[in-house]
């Protein structure tokens, strides 16, 4: 009786000391678990400090960048508006520059033109008229006519343009049907037609020598003949 109570006290011990020695290897195992559980939570939270870190840096410079996308619009905007200002300035250089070169072919054309023709009839100048606006003896609708020069037997119509163009041949035409009705007085004068511009297009030329027209440009003196040698003008 006692024999068998002391034999299983001693397995009792045996068993308690094996729950004793797998429970102390649990809490190690779990100590162990934990300690490195630990461990990652702490990388965790340096990486997670570094990420903040990372976001903070991200944010400076998505503030910097649109402090800079800010000034950036700001010279769009500056350069938009210079480049408006240089247009304006531009558009108006060009509106001087056209209304001077205007004058300065009137004022190449006006001593050239009775020059010209002098040399081309020999014929002495019984009058110049440049500009001359005239009312319609039966209409009274005024036109202005840019050359007028009349010698002997003939009437010198000028027309000025800073750019010739192909169109300009009809409308001189017609001029010289209106010239008549305008000046009656000159009816019985032959009507001879000019073209005059600083740089007539080459290819003007033939096309006004097909109605029989000079046409006069810039040369060494003033305004000099651009016509072909073999040219015969049309008297109107």
């Amino acid at each position: 009786m006692n024999y068998d109570v002391e034999e299983r006290v001693v397995d009792l011990e045996l068993v308690l000391a094996r729950f004793i020695r797998k429970t102390e290897q649990g809490f190690d195992n779990l100590h162990k678990e934990m300690l490195e559980f630990k461990d990652e939570m702490r990388e965790f939270k340096d990486e997670m400090l570094e990420f903040k870190d990372e976001m903070r840096e991200f944010k400076d410079e998505m503030g910097e960048f649109k402090d800079e996308m800010g000034e950036f619009k700001d010279e769009m905007g500056e350069f938009k508006d210079e480049m408006r200002e240089d247009s304006r300035k531009k558009n108006e250089a060009w509106g001087h520059l056209s209304n001077r070169l205007g004058t300065l072919v009137e004022d190449i054309v006006i001593p050239s033109f009775p020059k010209v023709i002098k040399e081309l009839y020999d014929l002495e100048i019984d009058e110049v008229l440049f500009f001359r606006k005239k009312k319609h003896p039966v209409t009274k609708q005024s036109k202005e006519f840019d050359g007028i020069v009349i010698a002997g037997d003939f009437i010198f119509l000028n027309s000025t343009k800073t750019r010739l163009k192909y169109d300009h041949i009809d409308e001189f035409k017609n001029d010289i049907e209106l010239f008549r009705g305008y000046f009656p007085e000159y009816n019985s004068k032959k009507v001879v037609g000019f073209f005059a511009s600083l740089s007539p297009d080459e290819g003007f030329i033939p096309f006004a020598e097909k109605d029989g027209f000079y046409v006069l440009g810039l040369g060494d003196w003033l305004m000099e003949l651009k016509n072909s040698k073999d040219f015969k003008p049309i008297y109107y």
